[in-house]
């Protein structure tokens, strides 16, 4: 029976476990979006995960929404992730790159005062950091259709990019209310033409996507990841999310993607993207995803140890990814090994903080525990 410290084998790639790192914004690239000079030694840290899945990481200008984010479709931009995989690579390591459009999730501030783009021009109650601090969300303008083509190439550029700055795979964002989950929902894509309607025309621009950076990259180097209960919802809504995401996730079995990346909350509330929030848990859906879903899948949304373990034993996935614990624990697989004491996470310095709360969370060996039982 697999455990957390079993190899596993994902798109050809040998992990020495099943434990990844999920990605997590982490707000310290520069305000163009070149990732920072302390990422190399961030991810470094963190390369005895099975895999790596980096933060969010921009396919273009437009699909900016949140202050020093990475990106992935400048010479620069490729040049600095470069210097990452580079040092990962060096250190034993594994690791994907996040791609993203953010949609409406986004501000005037950050497009020289045009509107961001959706689906739909539909906004929702909430608030954005921009570069002159924290504006309100404002209503978005529908992508016209021959509009959708460009963005398509974005994502495949930005595969391309990641090649070529040397990771091993790209994971595509999905999920958390950004443009390809916008479209995807009924709550905020009310169209009337061929990506509008029903749930398969609602999928069509998602699996374009897909499409594109499959054609680029290969499908074995190609994940995806969805939030299909999507805490906290930024406004988005669907009518049943069970059969939309059934349906997406049936066909991107039927693509053969590398893996599928499963958000969904263990409990019914808790920290969520730095926030408090409580919800009513409904049917839990990654078990339904499990059995419509061929290749591996991996799950995400507060495990533990124990957690992880039982969902491995289960069969309900292949891989566990760790948020903010392994945000605070670089050595976490070790940690969890020895079930030895964990850091933890300080909130105040997820998006800010440059070395403090990034680079400066110790080591068992650094804070003198380096002695655990392994047996």
């Amino acid at each position: 029976m697999p455990d957390i410290f079993s190899s596993f084998t994902l798109g050809g790639l040998a992990l020495p476990s099943r434990i990844v790192m999920a990605p997590m914004t982490r707000s310290r690239a520069s305000m163009e979006g070149v990732p920072s000079p302390l990422a190399p030694t961030y991810y470094a840290q963190r390369a005895s995960a099975g895999l790596i899945v980096t933060e969010a990481s921009q396919i273009s200008a437009q699909g900016v929404g949140y202050i020093r984010t990475p990106g992935c479709y400048t010479d620069e931009m490729v040049d600095a992730w470069s210097a990452v995989t580079e040092t990962v690579h060096a250190t034993g390591g594994r690791i994907y790159l996040q791609i993203w459009h953010v949609g409406r999730t986004s501000h005037p501030d950050f497009h020289g005062g045009t509107l961001p783009v959706a689906p739909s021009a539909i906004g929702y109650d909430g608030e954005v950091f921009t570069p002159d601090g924290k504006k309100t969300i404002v209503t978005p303008r529908a992508l016209d259709a021959s509009e959708l083509p460009g963005i398509v190439e974005d994502f495949a550029r930005a595969a391309r990019n990641a090649m070529r700055a040397g990771f091993d795979g790209v994971e595509i964002h999905g999920a958390n209310s950004y443009l390809l989950d916008q479209f995807l929902r009924d709550g905020s894509n009310q169209r009337d033409d061929a990506y509008g309607g029903s749930v398969e025309n609602r999928a069509r621009f998602p699996l374009e996507v897909v499409d594109a950076v499959i054609a680029e990259i290969g499908a074995a180097k190609t994940g995806y990841r969805i939030n299909p209960l999507n805490i906290p919802p930024f406004g988005m809504l669907d009518s049943d999310p069970k059969a939309t995401f059934g349906y997406l996730v049936g066909e991107l079995s039927a693509r053969s993607i590398g893996y599928l990346h499963v958000l969904e909350p263990l409990t019914t509330g808790g920290d969520v993207h730095g926030q408090e929030v409580a919800f009513e848990a409904p049917e839990r859906l990654t078990p339904h995803f499990r059995s419509l879903f061929d290749g591996p899948l991996i799950a995400n949304g507060g495990y533990t140890k124990a957690t992880a373990e039982a969902a491995l034993a289960s069969g309900e996935a292949d891989l566990i990814a760790f948020g903010a614990l392994f945000l605070a624990n670089p050595d976490l697989p070790e940690r969890l090994r020895g079930d030895a004491p964990l850091n933890k996470p300080d909130p105040d310095t997820f998006y800010q903080g440059e070395e403090k709360g990034y680079t400066d969370y110790p080591t068992l060996a650094e804070v003198g525990l380096a002695e655990v039982d392994h047996e």
